[in-house]
């Protein structure tokens, strides 16, 4: 049976692994793909073939890692409710396979930029609306993503609370950090405008509690409670 402490580094590094690859990936697409204009998408796809490949390898390698995020800390954390361990996996695996269903958009944006034929086939404004449309597939995909990112950490902030393994005031965050995200969500599609004006505020606390929550997996991982010496003493004092 692997060590509470053993089980908490390894889902810190991988949840650590989840917060670069991620982060790296976004801004490559945040960078290449230019909102509303086809154009200027599909060049800078066709012109950064090899970065926005990278970037979708990336986030594959990510999304693998978050699910084995999830998996690592239902076995810490399991005891301490099952119901919810299973509620926080299934959730993320849920947003791991929306997120990587996802990417096939990206793919498709990259092979119709990229190929002369599609370009032949639909002319090139034709083609530069398609590549358009499929990253704009992958970015509203990802957002559906988001949700099931926000509400695995309901279930984990619970877990954190009342594990007694981490401060409670780490799963208080993360169960506001659940709520900044669905905000996030439901704001952008409902209003793209003000959605993207709040964006920041609302990710604010989940990133915060994130982040949190790794540096502690990472350095403290878990608070194991000394066994109470004196229980032993008065045990081992007893008759014969």
């Amino acid at each position: 049976m692997t060590a509470p402490k053993t089980l908490a580094r390894i889902a810190g590094s991988l949840y650590l692994i989840v917060a670069g690859l991620t982060s790296f990936a976004g801004l490559v697409n945040t960078r290449i793909a230019e909102s509303g204009d086809a154009a200027a998408t599909a060049d800078n796809i066709d012109t950064s073939a090899t970065l926005f490949r990278i970037g979708f390898a990336s986030e594959l390698v990510g999304a693998t890692a978050f699910l084995l995020t999830g998996m690592a800390l239902y076995l810490l954390l399991k005891h301490v409710n099952q119901m919810a361990a299973a509620a926080m996996v299934t959730f993320v695996a849920v947003s791991v396979a929306i997120q990587s269903m996802s990417l096939l958009n990206q793919h498709a944006a990259l092979t119709i930029a990229t190929g002369q034929v599609y370009t032949g086939a639909f002319g090139p404004t034709g083609s530069d609306q398609l590549t358009l449309l499929f990253a704009g597939l992958q970015r509203d995909g990802y957002l559906i993503a988001q949700t099931y990112f926000g509400l695995w950490l309901l279930p984990l902030g619970y877990l954190v609370v009342k594990s007694g393994y981490f401060p409670k005031v780490l799963g208080v965050l993360l169960v506001i950090g659940c709520f900044g995200h669905l905000v996030d969500v439901f704001a952008r599609f409902l209003a793209p405008g003000f959605g993207a004006d709040i964006s920041l505020f609302a990710l604010t606390p989940a990133a915060v509690a994130e982040l949190s929550f790794i540096a502690w997996l990472l350095v403290k991982a878990v608070r194991v409670p000394e066994p109470d010496t004196r229980v032993t003493a008065v045990a081992h004092s007893g008759p014969s």
